[in-house]
């Protein structure tokens, strides 16, 4: 009898276990099965004046077996601000990251305690049970000794490895879970990009396959100083910047810091931008190889077709447009227009959509592809995944979005510009300023089935205004504020401050040219009142 009851509790128990095992593993196939992603970020990548020519292989890899959206825009075209954009999925107005000192929030100890923890990679790996690995460029003041050193791991990361402050090429520090790792000048070692990718390949051979994990690589390319590879030092040799209607002309209708441009540039002004040019070319082709190995990896591991992967940049770039030398932080479309590709799951290859989206968009489409809902958090972004499935009717979809950033200026003058006083930065030899205090605005980017529009407003003693119709006028050349009616400043007015008071659901609300749009010019904002005033008596 004893051996009877021992031999059933033996079978109980062997049972027991052969339940709790196939749970687990149905558990642990659960989460296989779920998409694995990969965001691959780049620094400074336009695509309105060529950027994504050299990426062969990325296009290749990526667009042409998924989709591209030719209205992708940043919510600023600085890398620090938008950076923060891409991992909280909020605007400025709500992350507070203006500019990329330590003092403008960019990396703060601030920034740690109040956005880090809420960053979507983070929610990837408390909620959705994601193994998460970044490699690169952060933000622009991580590692800064005020802001916890090379020591702070951000939350939400299994693996780190994070670049000391700015972009470069060799001899840098990278923060390897926390402890730092220095780097020298050997291009076989040391290089950057390879390194990043290199890093990448050894976390999908050593990664657990028993969970899914979001990657994200952040390539130093194609930022200053713009060091390529030996192999590539003398490709594009022949290539110059885009001649295009906007390359050196004067924006005489437009803000003061862009009419304060010489026209034309001086030879030496155009052969510097050229060569720059060149150079931010040649640095995207390891860039280029860096996305063939993830895929052709990803493809051995048979982990592509189950695998969405990411292509984008943190802002654009312009080389001579209005005759300013080279930067972003302006509001044109070189500036604030990024690329976008996306390729995946239930994603039908060689797609176009024009629909109109945000970096901020990105947080909130990754969590929903690793099923975490969106409306839990507070992102001001909106999943695209509906729209990359074909399952999104572009008159259900949002019209406008924001775009804004905070102007930095020297307090004193510049030396050797002292005509132009205090208050400018970013000033080139020949004292052509790229960025000054007052060089502060805010814009309603609208994309719908009736308009293609810009609206801007700068938040200077004039609240000088510049509007272009996008369908008209790809290049901005001609301002049209002083001659558009003032039913449509009024309206345009009352939506860009309902968006720079927005936060969350209140982002997502209808804009001007959606059908569901209600104007109710008595609802004003208090403590803006006065913008809105003097934007009135200008405009009389």
């Amino acid at each position: 009898r004893h051996t009877v009851i021992i031999s059933k509790l033996h079978i109980t128990s062997v049972f027991l276990l052969i339940c709790v095992t196939l749970w687990s593993s149905g558990v642990s196939a659960k989460s296989a099965q779920r998409p694995n992603i990969v965001l691959i970020l780049t620094d400074d990548l336009d695509i309105v004046i060529g950027g994504l020519s050299p990426l062969n292989k990325a296009k290749k890899l990526i667009g042409e077996e998924g989709i591209s959206f030719t209205n992708a825009f940043v919510a600023s075209p600085l890398c620090c601000p938008s950076r923060a954009s891409i991992l909280t999925g909020k605007y400025p107005h709500n992350h507070h990251v203006i500019n990329n000192t330590l003092e403008g929030n960019c990396s703060s100890k601030a920034w740690q305690k109040s956005e880090e923890a809420n960053a979507f990679p983070a929610l990837l790996r408390a909620h959705a049970g994601y193994q998460t690995f970044f490699a690169g460029k952060y933000l622009n003041q991580y590692g800064h000794s005020e802001a916890g050193g090379v020591e702070h791991v951000p939350p939400g990361w299994s693996h780190w490895i994070g670049l000391e402050k700015n972009s470069k090429y060799y001899n840098y520090t990278l923060s390897v879970n926390g402890k730092a790792q220095k780097h020298g000048a050997d291009y076989s070692k040391d290089y950057l990009t390879d390194v990043l990718a290199n890093m990448s390949l050894d976390f999908l051979q050593y990664k657990s396959s028993f969970q899914p994990f979001f990657m994200m690589v952040s390539t130093p390319a194609p930022h200053s100083p713009w060091t390529a590879a030996p192999q590539y030092q003398n490709s594009f040799n022949a290539t110059k910047a885009p001649r295009d209607p906007n390359f050196n002309v004067h924006g005489k209708d437009k803000h003061w810091l862009i009419r304060q441009a010489k026209t034309p540039m001086s030879n030496s002004s155009v052969q510097f931008l050229d060569d720059a040019f060149r150079k931010r070319w040649r640095t995207l082709l390891s860039v280029d190889d860096l996305v063939e190995k993830i895929v052709k990896t990803l493809e051995v591991r048979g982990e592509l077709d189950n695998t969405y992967i990411f292509f984008t940049s943190d802002n654009g770039y312009h080389t001579g447009q209005f005759s300013l030398p080279m930067d972003k932080r302006q509001l044109y479309e070189f500036d604030i227009r990024v690329p976008l590709m996306v390729r995946g799951p239930n994603i039908k290859p060689n797609q176009t959509s024009q629909m109109l989206v945000a970096n901020v968009d990105l947080g909130p489409t990754i969590l929903d592809i690793a099923g975490y809902n969106v409306n839990k958090t507070q992102m001001d972004g909106t999943s695209f995944l509906p729209v990359m499935e074909g399952k999104m009717n572009s008159s259900s979809w949002r019209t406008d979005i924001l775009v804004e950033y905070e102007g930095e200026g020297n307090n004193v003058s510049d030396p050797a510009c002292p005509l132009l006083g205090p208050g400018v930065s970013e000033c080139f030899p020949d004292c052509v300023c790229e960025d000054s205090y007052n060089n502060t605005y805010a814009c309603v980017r609208t994309v719908a089935a009736s308009a293609n529009l810009q609206y801007c407003e700068f938040d200077d003693n004039q609240v000088f205004v510049e509007v272009y119709n996008m369908t008209a006028d790809p290049y901005q050349l001609t301002n049209i504020a002083d001659s558009i009616g003032q039913d449509f400043l009024e309206k345009m007015n009352h939506r860009l401050m309902m968006l720079q008071s927005c936060s969350g659901q209140s982002c997502r609300t209808p804009g001007v040219y959606d059908p569901r749009y209600k104007f109710d010019p008595r609802q004003m904002f208090t403590g803006r009142s006065w913008r809105f005033n003097r934007l009135r008596q200008t405009m009389k």
